[in-house]
């Protein structure tokens, strides 16, 4: 290579060099130091709209104003700047958002073709040498060229000129835009965001009596979005809402949950949302960057609630003859209350799950069961599988069956009889909820109990069992399908 080849070059390196300086002086960086307020509101389905707003210094004319730390599963179509102190003296151009983020694999990679130079010490003498090198792949490994050889793996450490300017050490918003005056002014960026999720915990506390329960709701935060959001006001909606789902090819950093916290507090504010419930924090909080935290949702004390013992069979053994269905069945535990004012509720229960304890003799709380509730509005009840009865079994069989005479072409008519044994083992009386569900046309022609036709399809009997005893339900019924 010729010296005039060398100077030219050089020059040209120098000239470009300058010009990155030039357009990164020229480049007004935001940070969260200039962040004024922040206002966070999270959806059920991982999305959050977010509220920043900064204190920025604009020049008259073309601005490039690079807003540090915003989400980095940030929606870039959904963002929007607006001016707070001068309203309607922005007008934005274009927007970027740059989520190449600098990392040691990174910068090798935007050096492929370029010079580095390479440190490496000599472990005998502990003297460091360096020299000029080109990187040639940085794919699965590095592949450089030094001098007149070619090496692959890291020979030593690797020193950079200068970061490129499209590789970012934190998720940024480059937004060109066009400024009236040169002011200091309040701007707002809101965007749509991933990465900000929420869940709503339950814990029930059974009484001794197990006829009332203790209720408290928490609200688990998941912050992933790759930012965090300081002294945040924070609301949340509870409610199904439609987003149009769209495949982004961009690629995002894994991130992990490495924090967990919990804040108290008297409760969140509630209120109604268009067909959803808008849930508000009544003081700023903090969701620090890959954080899970807990605030409290809501308590209250002596709610009435019920216990019911269900038995529920199926449909498929009244079209033929089976004989014996089963021994030792087991019979389900539900626990239910009434979502109301007068139950000392009556608050919107966003969906999530309910865990339920009750204290054993020896005044400690014992796990007893969970379920997962849905959205429950205000007036409605909830109803939870607590588990299987260990002391409530059933053994059930089949005593009769016979088809009848086909009443008209298409129709099958069949009469069948059913004997069920309730036993109980507690020290106590309970009550079983039988529920046959009865296919087709169906009537009861003889039972041992009075049942009830709770749907079309279902009939139900309350059977009372006396403690350390047992009761025969028996019932024939005729069907017609």
């Amino acid at each position: 290579m010729s010296v005039r080849y060398t100077l030219i070059t050089s020059a040209i390196l120098s000239a470009f060099s300058t010009v990155a300086v030039s357009a990164e002086l020229n480049e007004i960086r935001s940070t969260l130091n200039d962040q004024q307020s922040v206002a966070v509101t999270i959806y059920n389905n991982n999305l959050a709209l977010v509220k920043d707003q900064r204190k920025v210094s604009l020049v008259s004319g073309l601005n490039s104003l690079a807003l540090r730390d915003v989400s980095a599963q940030i929606r870039p179509e959904t963002a929007l700047l607006r001016s707070l102190t001068n309203a309607g003296s922005l007008t934005t151009l274009e927007q970027n958002f740059d989520f190449d983020l600098l990392t040691p694999q990174k910068l090798l990679e935007k050096y492929v073709g370029k010079n580095v130079t390479v440190a490496r010490i000599n472990q005998a003498t502990g003297v460091e040498t360096t020299e000029q090198a080109t990187v040639l792949s940085a794919n699965n490994g590095v592949v450089m060229r030094i001098g007149n050889r070619i090496e692959s793996g890291v020979p030593g450490r690797i020193i950079y000129d200068d970061v490129p300017a499209n590789l970012r050490d934190r998720p940024t918003l480059v937004t060109k835009l066009n400024s009236k005056a040169a002011s200091v002014q309040t701007v707002e960026l809101s965007y749509l965001t991933g990465g900000l999720g929420w869940k709503a915990d339950y814990v029930a506390e059974l009484n001794a009596k197990e006829d009332s329960i203790d209720l408290s709701g928490w609200v688990t935060l998941n912050n992933t979005s790759g930012t965090s959001y300081n002294n945040a006001k924070l609301q949340l909606v509870a409610g199904d809402v439609n987003t149009v789902r769209e495949s982004h090819p961009r690629a995002a950093a894994a991130m992990h949950k490495t924090m967990a916290m919990a804040e108290d507090s008297a409760g969140m504010a509630e209120e109604s949302l268009l067909e959803y419930h808008l849930y508000s924090l009544d003081r700023p909080t903090t969701i620090a960057e890959n954080q899970t935290k807990q605030v409290a949702l809501l308590a209250a004390s002596n709610i009435p609630a019920r216990k019911e013992l269900v038995l529920r069979g199926a449909d498929y053994y009244y079209g033929s003859s089976y004989g014996d269905l089963g021994q030792k069945i087991k019979v389900a535990a539900f626990m239910e209350f009434d979502n109301k004012d007068a139950a000392k509720l009556g608050m919107p229960l966003p969906k999530g799950i309910m865990r339920v304890y009750k204290k054993d003799s020896q005044g400690n709380a014992q796990f007893v069961g969970e379920d997962q509730i849905d959205h429950t509005p205000k007036n409605e009840t909830v109803r939870l599988k607590l588990g299987d009865s260990f002391d409530v079994t059933a053994d059930k069989k089949q005593t009769d069956f016979k088809a009848l005479p086909r009443p008209a072409k298409g129709n099958n008519l069949s009469e069948s009889a059913y004997e069920i044994v309730l036993k109980n083992a507690k020290k106590e009386p309970i009550v079983v909820t039988v529920q046959e569900p009865i296919p087709g046309d169906w009537k009861i022609l003889k039972e041992s109990h009075a049942s009830q036709k709770a749907a079309s399809n279902t009939a139900v009997w309350k059977i009372e069992i006396p403690a350390e005893g047992k009761t025969i339900l028996n019932y024939r019924v005729q069907v017609k399908y």
